[in-house]
């Protein structure tokens, strides 16, 4: 003969199976919510020391970066480096920081920047720019001015369509987000800098 289990050892055992469960998916809420916190945090210090997603509103810097282009902004960059001629960079404007600009860097604390029927020269020297095509060219004169300690001198590719350092003065570089590192929409036009 069989010896069966009682209903009240059925019960208990029921008991222990769920409250084994509950503890199961207890624990497993917690490690989602430990993984879920440490990736905020991963998150925020990326955001505010490394990286920055950005969007291009406006055609000041056509054709190279077109209006609602998406890009990667190298928050890290000019903090172990200086911002150099040609860095396309991220950068508040100094008239209201509240805004964010992109524009690429044309001169340097130093040099000497001089914009005559459009063509800019830095420290006497024309600037290659063979990035701005004949229809996006300025045909207005400039300077020469030299860029002070601690400031660069920026411009728009789109030069006759451009609010930049010709229009509201140098940039300082505590005002220099980053560095443009990537266009990474549309797709199709992905490309790194």
């Amino acid at each position: 003969m069989a010896v069966g289990i009682s209903p009240a050892e059925q019960r208990e055992e029921r008991r222990r199976l769920i409250a084994a469960r509950l503890l199961t998916v207890r624990d497993e809420l917690i490690a989602w919510f430990k993984t879920l916190a440490s990736a905020a945090v991963y998150a925020t210090l990326i955001v505010t020391f490394g990286f920055q997603v950005a969007r291009v509103e406006g055609q000041s810097m056509a054709p190279t970066l077109a209006d609602q282009d998406r890009l990667i902004v190298n928050k890290l960059a000019y903090r172990v480096g200086e911002p150099r001629r040609g860095d396309i960079v991220m950068l508040y404007y100094p008239i209201n920081p509240d805004k964010s600009f992109v524009k690429r860097v044309i001169a340097e604390e130093g040099d000497q920047v001089r914009i005559v029927d459009g063509r800019v020269f830095v420290n006497d020297v024309p600037v290659p720019d063979e990035y701005v095509p004949q229809a996006y060219r300025s045909h207005d004169d400039y300077g020469p001015v030299t860029i002070p300690e601690g400031y660069y001198f920026v411009m728009g590719d789109h030069r006759n369509n451009s609010s930049d350092s010709r229009h509201w003065g140098n940039v300082p570089k505590k005002y220099i987000i980053g560095k443009v590192q990537l266009r990474w929409w549309p797709a199709p036009h992905a490309r790194l800098f």
